[in-house]
């Protein structure tokens, strides 16, 4: 009767902070793909230093196909720049990968035609939610604002009609959501993200992906289908920080269904702290008591 009394006052304590949890994302980045925070076709060129946590690959693994990282084809190297993973010139992993990025890029494709914005999302602030974006010479000349409005899974998927183009120190930031998040650029040539650009998400770009000096992804990826990624002294994590930490690159907030369509997560409250403090202390006390019966 007491373990009863007991599991049940665990249950109303800690049920709470449960429930406020968010909804494990399923992400539409294949296993392997998730692995990298860039990853070319046919070279991957760079100029030190940078730093990137995350795998970096090209899955051709031909001679001179990633400059400016150690070179090892067809098998991992470990390269200073490097956190969290290896690089990958032609490795099995880079080519799966590879094929991985084909069909994600197909499944972003199918959530067309989406939200119609301005060529230049300068000044912003989008909802979670599916926009299309017509060419620009600058897709961004300043600040873009993503608010998930406190939902952990919120996803926002930007459909390039063509490249994407950030202008010299322009910023995107992502607010009000956590672990769940998604962010996915789904560009349909190249991308060219200029110097001392801060940006966000993880750009799938169907032919190449520039980055000038200074560029700073801070949670997400560099992805080129087709073609090259170029950088010079940039960083590219997938080992996201604050609320995004845990949200593996911004890459969760969609499912894909067993059809084969994808969809946005159902939304989920982002844990306040205090909710989060209280669940470590009732575990705790619950651990406590538990040992205290058995002594019993």
């Amino acid at each position: 009767m007491k373990m009863r009394k007991l599991y049940f006052a665990a249950v109303v304590l800690v049920a709470p902070a449960l429930l406020a949890s968010p909804v494990s994302a399923s992400s539409i980045l294949g296993s392997n793909l998730a692995s990298f925070a860039v990853l070319g076709a046919t070279t991957v060129t760079n100029v030190p230093t940078s730093k990137i946590s995350g795998s970096v690959g090209d899955w051709n693994g031909g001679a001179n196909t990633v400059v400016g990282f150690c070179v090892s084809p067809g098998s991992p190297c470990t390269d200073p720049q490097v956190t969290g993973g290896t690089v990958q010139a032609g490795t099995l992993i880079a080519q799966l990968a590879q094929a991985e990025l084909t069909t994600a890029i197909n499944d972003l494709n199918s959530l067309a035609p989406g939200q119609l914005e301005p060529a230049d999302l300068t000044g912003l602030t989008l909802a979670p939610g599916v926009y299309r974006v017509p060419f620009g010479s600058s897709n961004l000349t300043g600040t873009l604002t993503l608010d998930g409005g406190n939902n952990a899974n919120a996803a926002w998927v930007f459909l390039m009609d063509s490249s994407l183009i950030t202008s010299v120190g322009s910023t995107v930031n992502v607010v009000g959501t956590g672990a769940g998040a998604g962010v996915y650029w789904d560009v349909r040539s190249s991308a060219t993200l200029n110097t001392g650009s801060t940006f966000e998400g993880n750009i799938l770009a169907l032919t190449s992906i520039t980055m000038g000096d200074g560029v700073t992804i801070g949670c997400g990826r560099a992805l080129a289908s087709t073609g090259d990624v170029t950088l010079i002294s940039d960083t590219i994590s997938i080992g996201c920080a604050g609320t995004l930490a845990g949200s593996n690159g911004l890459g969760g907030g969609l499912t894909v269904t067993p059809g084969g369509g994808v969809q946005l997560l159902p939304a989920a409250p982002v844990p306040e702290p205090g909710s989060l403090m209280l669940l470590s202390s009732g575990l705790l006390w619950v651990g406590r008591s538990v040992r205290r019966q058995w002594k019993r």
